[in-house]
């Protein structure tokens, strides 16, 4: 039975009465019925206690109830709890930025005010909408993620009965892709160092051998920028027979630590150029995240400018100029950035006959899928070989069934006749022995009325299987 009482205290200052029940599932709850009247938070209790029998014998839905108090709820509440759960889980702040940013955009466009506002048809509204204003698939792609695994927690922590965005399809990046990157060759690549080691220049804080450093370690490695970033002296292991680098977890796209070999060259270089360097100061003084890729592409202008003055005559200069050597941007519309030195180091293992598990490995990709969907066309190809192999099975499998289908050859006077050419003889039948399939059905007949399945011999010396199953007639012999 519920009761109502008043607390003594600085808490209860205005002299509220208080509610105490049990709910339906077992848990005594006290409420203030912010009301000094007696009868009237008499009233609020016993509407408490009879509403949580109601729950208690099934008359209402605990379930459902939960369901309506949360879609009264401002929607910007569930927001900023699905910002937390994402800071919780370990995400990075750049990651649970653009998130948030890109759910409440949504949010805003679509006039969402309350969880029960969130339907699919104004989300796919919003999708045509950017896909009209010129916004690539990955754009789209990365909107419609963010607001769809919001949903997604809504409905597994039990905030909403189902997922109202289920039915939003994602557009595929393949199919609109902008920026599409392409490896650096072998060429290129010597080019490159050797142009920026000749020149010597400083671009954005970085000296020429340390940026030369730095991009081979990327290539080797296939880190990425801000992994690049992270690395410190003491997650260098270069002493070994094969030596490694480290890289932690907190640094990674996928939050695993990772760890990358490199030859033992660079790992020379690297420890020549740590040498002064203390624990915690990091290998690379990197410029801003923003910076990079534009000091890559000063560093990749300058290589072409020089390889094509070094052109012998204004033919070749000409013929220089115009292809795509060492450049930002080729004729198929692929860039050069910082980034593309990792897809060259997958590239550069594909190309050179390593298993596409190894591949995956080093580059770090979740699933196989990925890696043949990015360097599957620079495996060495083995079709060629393999439809070489055909002619020989076809003979072999024809002088296979020439042995096996052969007709003797039969001798005449004048050679060998083609028995081909001769008719067949015909073939004899035997005479019909009706005592003997007489007697056969009989023995047939014996065996299935017993029931069960045996086998029986018959009078004639010949076994028989006889099988009486359900609905078949009695000498139903099988």
């Amino acid at each position: 039975m519920a009761t109502i009482y008043k607390r003594r205290g600085k808490a209860n200052r205005h002299g509220n009465y208080y509610a105490s029940w049990i709910d339906h599932t077992g848990k005594r709850r006290v409420k203030c019925t912010f009301t000094t009247e007696y009868a009237v938070a008499q009233r609020i209790a016993a509407k408490l206690e009879s509403d949580a029998a109601l729950r208690r014998e099934g008359v209402v839905d605990a379930q459902q109830e939960s369901f309506s108090t949360e879609a009264r709820r401002p929607l910007a509440s569930h927001i900023d709890a699905y910002e937390s759960k994402l800071e919780a889980s370990g995400r990075s702040e750049v990651h649970v930025t653009e998130t948030c940013k890109a759910i409440r955009k949504i949010a805003d466009v679509c006039a969402f005010k309350l969880l029960s506002d969130l339907q699919a048809d104004p989300v796919n509204a919003y999708a045509a909408g950017l896909a009209t204003s010129g916004r690539s698939a990955r754009t789209i792609q990365k909107h419609l993620t963010a607001i769809k695994s919001f949903t997604k927690w809504l409905a597994t922590t039990g905030k909403l009965p189902r997922d109202p965005l289920a039915s939003v399809q994602k557009p595929s990046p393949k199919n609109d892709r902008r920026h599409e990157r392409r490896m650096l060759l072998p060429e290129e690549w010597h080019a490159l160092q050797t142009s920026i080691a000749d020149l010597g220049a400083v671009r954005e804080g970085m000296p020429a051998p340390e940026r030369v450093l730095l991009y081979a370690t990327a290539i080797q490695t296939g880190l990425r920028s801000a992994e690049l970033r992270s690395l410190t002296p003491s997650r260098l292991y270069l002493n070994g027979p094969q030596p490694f680098v480290t890289c932690g977890a907190g640094s990674t796209k996928n939050r695993k630590e990772a760890r990358q070999y490199i030859q033992i060259d660079l790992a020379d270089a690297i420890r020549q150029h740590v040498a002064s360097r203390e624990a915690s100061q990091p290998v690379f003084t990197m410029p801003h995240a923003a910076h990079v890729s534009r000091m890559i592409l000063k560093d990749i202008r300058a290589a072409r400018d020089t390889w094509i003055n070094d052109a012998a005559d204004s033919a070749e200069y000409g013929q220089r100029a115009g292809g795509s050597f060492l450049a930002a941007v080729d004729h198929d519309g692929r860039r050069l950035d910082f980034h593309a030195l990792r897809h060259t180091c997958g590239s550069w293992l594909a190309m050179a006959g390593a298993h596409p598990n190894a591949v995956k490995a080093v580059m770090r990709h979740s699933t196989i899928v990925l890696t043949m969907d990015a360097y599957g066309h620079l495996f060495p190809g083995q079709e060629a070989d393999t439809i070489a192999l055909l002619p020989e099975m076809m003979a072999a499998r024809s002088a296979t069934r020439s042995k096996r289908g052969a007709i003797p050859c039969v001798p005449v006077a004048s050679g060998c006749e083609n028995p081909a050419d001769s008719e067949p003889e015909p073939r004899k039948k035997k005479p019909f022995n009706k005592g003997r399939n007489a007697k056969s059905r009989v023995a047939l007949r014996r065996v299935a009325n017993k029931g069960g399945a045996r086998i029986r011999t018959g009078g004639d010396g010949f076994a028989i299987r006889c099988l009486r199953p359900l609905g078949y007639a009695a000498d139903a012999c099988f």
